[in-house]
């Protein structure tokens, strides 16, 4: 009787097997195709802003830029880390004789400012290419920050920033990486020097500006510093 039993139980064991194993399988092609759905829909959240953005005159910035820095500040809101809908962007891509920073407003869909901003004296010259997390490196960290708090120091009235990607730019704060006005910063240096000034690691940026920006993005909204040397996943950000 053994013999006749034992076949039925094994080729239900198996028959159970093959299910648990197509059921698994069924729940990942969902979960992909969900991912999927997702992912399409977020792209095509970002690219509608990036297209109706109110520009106020000011030119736009790269789209693949925008796109890292908007991914991010959605991930950062949803974990709390950041709460103004605000949107500050530098792309040290970009030669340090232009305007690279951005001040976006995603609750207007508008962009309030857009400034020289400074790179660190060790980062390079006009161009940024080098950059560091170690204190007096004297060069420019990029990824994800959180302002912090405005003080006035050497430089007039400051913002604090912490660095939200461990070993990237985490050691910001310590290393009294903030955002400051300075007199380098202006045209009238880029035409006497074929270039823009350097900050010892701070994004610095105009002093006619300082106040006005330093305000509006103050207290817990999103910096993100580009280069298109670096690729990495957003989801790694540190909370």
């Amino acid at each position: 009787m053994i013999y006749k039993i034992y076949p039925a139980i094994l080729f239900l064991f198996l028959s159970f097997g093959t299910d648990t194993k197509n059921n698994t399988e069924a729940k990942e092609v969902t979960g992909n195709s969900i991912a999927k759905v997702e992912k399409l829909a977020i792209d095509a959240k970002i690219e509608n802003i990036y297209n109706t953005l109110n520009t106020n005159n000011f030119v736009l910035p790269e789209f693949r830029t925008f796109t890292e820095a908007l991914k991010g500040f959605y991930l950062l809101k949803e974990k709390g880390v950041v709460q103004k809908d605000i949107l500050t962007l530098i792309d040290f891509g970009l030669s340090s004789s232009i305007k690279r920073l951005w001040v976006i407003d995603l609750n207007t869909n508008s962009i309030l400012f857009q400034s020289l901003v400074a790179h660190g004296k060790n980062t390079g010259e006009e161009f940024a290419s080098a950059f560091s997390n170690i204190n007096s490196s004297y060069k420019s960290s990029l990824g994800f920050y959180a302002t912090g708090e405005i003080y006035k120091g050497k430089h007039g009235i400051s913002l604090r920033l912490d660095g939200l990607e461990k070993g990237v730019n985490d050691q910001a704060r310590k290393r009294g990486v903030v955002m400051h006005g300075a007199d380098y910063v202006s045209e009238s240096f880029i035409r006497e020097h074929k270039r823009l000034g350097r900050s010892q690691g701070c994004p610095a940026i105009p002093v006619e500006l300082t106040a006005e920006i330093i305000q509006t993005i103050k207290g817990k909204s999103c910096l993100y510093i580009y280069h298109p040397s670096r690729s990495f996943p957003i989801e790694e950000l540190i909370s």
